[in-house]
């Protein structure tokens, strides 16, 4: 998962279809009423009806059109992230499109919500477009770390109370907490509450650890972020052109053209089999470059696994062994690793995706879906207390050189990177760096606050739990601080 800029217009727009309103209706009146009933239907959390609107009020064939079946999926798991969505106002309406500002009553999250129609022959929808949108009642002035302490206390509650999240969530000043708690179940089955001892998978916020890694070789001489991937690979290994063509810079970046390992392929696999880089590798063997490296930003589960290797190749070390002895040690992060999950180890939270039945909410884990072990492009596990220890190293240079953290802190325009560093994500215009990581019952983020010293940690054991609370306290936090970071 990337770290996106949660203000970002148009973060997720999708296509869906169906057929028409009536033919009396003028169009501009038909864009309003399709977006209104789009609402209503989806609030009724009833998929056969959800199905039927599809069907009949969206645009059903013709070029780009696809199953009906996918674009119902898709309503629905709107519906499962936000629960009813209550149109606050509709104040963008023009024969083509309307749009509005609607509000979550399970989240509190703001988005603006679009439909976008085709009028001939008759009114139909071709997208829906959902975007972050900003609070009406967001502050606007710099709040104390009093107010944001209580504020932060009080959504956090509220949310753990609809059963919306749960996990843990550390606030930190200079690296003292301000805030800490934690919510909900580790285990469902066994009832285990979660702590802020808890930890939690990371999915891919690995991609920091190994980001620094290679910044830590780059600066020992060992590595060049010009060097390509054939210095470190031997031929065969992977494709020609990927060895030639392939920077380390590239890999950093998500700039490389490479794909993702989690492939049909692997997804028929047994789980045990990936516990190594090595074992991971096999699965890129014959991967092909998507696009010239360089030109490009797509994210790249394949350009961090390969990093691993060569962390590898240029310490001598296994990658496990390495990141645990040069990062997490020297970081004070003592309950962080890739740990096996088929071996015992102490509080870990166990990864749940809330599913809508006709008798209640059920929970499915994800203990079939996920990686036996973690490794470079993520799937680790930590707490609270050691992704802010990790953040407080990083800025204080321990980990590497301060030029070092620039190098790594900062966007790559030149690279077709504009919002990601070298394994950072960026937001704000600098203000805010860090990674976030999600898959199936999993959610992280570490928000690392450059210019006012603030880090904000929360781990959740359900998908997409972590985003809400993210977004809540950027908010809170960017409130009167609109001036760019100073580096």
């Amino acid at each position: 998962m990337s770290f996106g800029r949660l203000s970002r217009v148009a973060a997720f727009i999708f296509a869906v279809s169906s057929p028409a309103a009536t033919m009396a209706q003028t169009p501009t009146v038909a864009s309003e009423r399709a977006l209104r009933d789009l609402v209503r239907v989806m609030n009724l959390g009833n998929m056969d009806s959800l199905e039927r609107f599809v069907r009949d009020r969206f645009v059903i064939s013709g070029p780009g059109s696809v199953p009906t079946p996918q674009r119902v999926e898709r309503l629905a798991r709107l519906r499962s992230i936000f629960g009813e969505l209550t149109l606050r106002a509709v104040d963008s309406v023009a024969p083509t499109r309307a749009s509005g500002l609607a509000q979550s009553t399970r989240t509190e999250v703001w988005r603006r919500l679009g439909v976008i129609m085709d009028t001939m022959p008759q009114s139909r929808i071709l997208r829906v477009a959902i975007a972050p949108a900003t609070a009406p009642d967001a502050p606007t002035r710099r709040l104390t770390d009093a107010e944001l302490v209580e504020q932060l206390r009080a959504y956090v509650d509220r949310l753990a109370r609809r059963d919306v999240f749960s996990g843990s969530v550390l606030f930190a000043k200079g690296g003292k907490p301000l805030f800490s708690g934690a919510y909900g179940e580790a285990n469902k089955d066994f009832g285990v509450k979660n702590t802020v001892d808890t930890k939690f998978n990371l999915g891919s916020m690995n991609k920091m650890f190994t980001s620094v890694a290679i910044m830590q070789l780059v600066e020992g001489g060992r590595i060049s972020l010009d060097d390509s991937l054939g210095k470190f690979l031997p031929a065969g290994s992977m494709r020609a052109e990927v060895l030639s063509k392939v920077r380390v810079k590239h890999l950093l970046t998500h700039t490389s053209g490479l794909g993702s390992y989690f492939s049909p392929r692997w997804d028929s696999l047994s789980r045990s089999m990936f516990r190594s880089v090595d074992d991971w590798m096999s699965l890129v063997k014959d991967e092909t470059l998507a696009f010239e490296p360089g030109t490009r930003w797509s994210y790249s589960n394949t350009g961090m696994l390969v990093l691993g290797k060569v962390i590898e190749a240029a310490s001598g070390k296994d990658y496990f062994e390495y990141v645990r002895e040069r990062i997490f040690t020297p970081a004070g992060m003592t309950s962080t690793d890739s740990y096996e999950l088929d071996l015992v180890t102490k509080n870990l939270a166990v990864g749940y995706e809330r599913e809508e039945t006709p008798s209640g909410p059920r929970y499915r884990n994800n203990i079939f879906q996920h990686v036996i072990r973690g490794g470079p492009a993520g799937g680790g596990y930590s707490t609270v207390g050691d992704l802010t220890r990790f953040a407080v190293a990083l800025q204080e240079g321990r980990l590497v050189s301060r030029e070092g953290v620039k190098l790594l802190t900062t966007p790559k325009p030149e690279l077709s990177s504009p919002e990601y560093g070298f394994g950072f994500g960026i937001s704000e215009e600098g203000r805010i760096v860090g990674h976030s990581g999600g898959f199936p019952g999993i959610n992280a983020q570490l928000d690392i606050y450059l210019v006012d010293g603030y880090t904000v940690a929360v781990m959740a054991n359900y998908g997409g739990g972590a985003q809400p609370v993210i977004e809540k306290m950027r908010a809170l936090l960017l409130a009167g601080r609109k001036e760019t970071a100073a580096r």
